[in-house]
């Protein structure tokens, strides 16, 4: 059984692609494997800077992946800042880590680009030293990351590398993993986009949390075509074929199968908003009760953080003693 590590930022709502590209993965992936989920907030202050945000969002985050299914009995379920650990080695890997290295991390680059007229912090430069600490502090051998991401597997790897070479062998060196392949869910107002809470208008974007009349009047104005002829092909008709794969996703009946159930649009946009909120409806169900007893949730991610740390401080110890460093007494 190995070790895996994947973390998510409390930024904002979770939505439908979310949870059927990633999180479904999570919850059926939990009993294979020894896993770790972190609630990463320290990575939240980059692009946070309003008290109180980030507290009340990990809350939230926290709430939807115990609703979705995460169990914390089996999953370890935790909160970054609960455990000082990931500050400690993430200076230790600063220290590490080179600043051309760093500097050629192309996330950056892109999320700079964006933010030309507005504050970039250092954090979010330094960002790679601080995802290594993530996971090497819990000798992760593998990390399910997509394309995106392999980047920052690789930078983890290279540091963990250089650490050992210098100091002894320390940590675990991780291995990027592509994940199971979850459902491809697009903008629903811009098919060709993957959906995202990062767009303009809310419209094309479906929250875990939305209302059922919300869900349905969302599916119900998603982009389309003209020929009203129900194809799977998402390179000619990208608004049906996402329709398709959300439905197939929430039904587990095949895209092809479902393109020869419906001759128009308008039935397949209403049945597509009728499958989501069918699926919905008990994940929200679970999170209002979960935010209404928050003592219970905060138990919950105590019982996680524990875990965690046991691991995590014999990481940082080992790491220490590697170094060099003079112990407490």
């Amino acid at each position: 059984m190995a070790r895996v590590l994947s973390c998510i930022q409390p930024t904002g709502p979770v939505h439908l692609g979310n949870y059927l590209g990633a999180l479904a993965n999570w919850v059926s992936g939990q009993s294979k494997n020894d896993v770790f989920h972190g609630i990463v907030d320290l990575h939240a202050l980059t692009v946070t800077d309003k008290p109180g945000v980030i507290g009340d969002q990990t809350l939230q985050l926290a709430a939807v992946l115990f609703a979705v299914g995460l169990d914390p009995k089996v999953a370890t379920v935790f909160v970054q800042s609960h455990i000082p650990a990931h500050s400690q080695l993430g200076w230790i890997m600063e220290c590490t880590v080179s600043y051309g290295e760093l500097s050629r991390m192309t996330q950056f680059k892109d999320k700079q680009s964006k933010r030309e007229a507005d504050f970039v912090s250092a954090g979010l430069f330094t960002y790679p030293a601080l995802q290594a600490a993530d996971i090497l502090l819990y000798d992760a051998e593998e990390v399910p990351v997509g394309d995106d991401q392999k980047q920052h597997i690789e930078i983890t790897r290279d540091i963990a590398m250089r650490f050992n070479h210098r100091f002894g062998e320390t940590f675990v060196i991780p291995k990027a993993v592509t994940p199971p392949v979850g459902a491809r869910v697009m903008d629903l107002q811009s098919p060709t986009s993957k959906m995202s809470k990062s767009t303009e208008s809310d419209a094309g974007c479906v929250y875990l949390l939305d209302s059922p009349d919300a869900i349905v009047k969302k599916f119900k104005r998603a982009v389309t075509d003209s020929d009203n002829e129900v194809i799977y092909d998402r390179e000619k008709k990208p608004g049906v074929s996402n329709l398709l794969d959300i439905l197939s996703a929430a039904t587990g009946t095949t895209q092809q199968a479902l393109a020869d159930q419906y001759s128009q649009y308008g039935k397949l946009k209403s049945d597509c908003g009728d499958a989501v909120v069918a699926i919905l409806q008990p994940i929200q169900a679970k999170y209002a009760d979960l935010m209404a007893d928050p003592a219970q949730l905060n138990e919950m991610l105590s019982d996680g953080a524990q875990r965690a740390e046991t691991i995590a401080e014999k990481t940082l110890q080992r790491a220490h003693q590697a170094i060099g460093m003079t112990p407490r007494r």
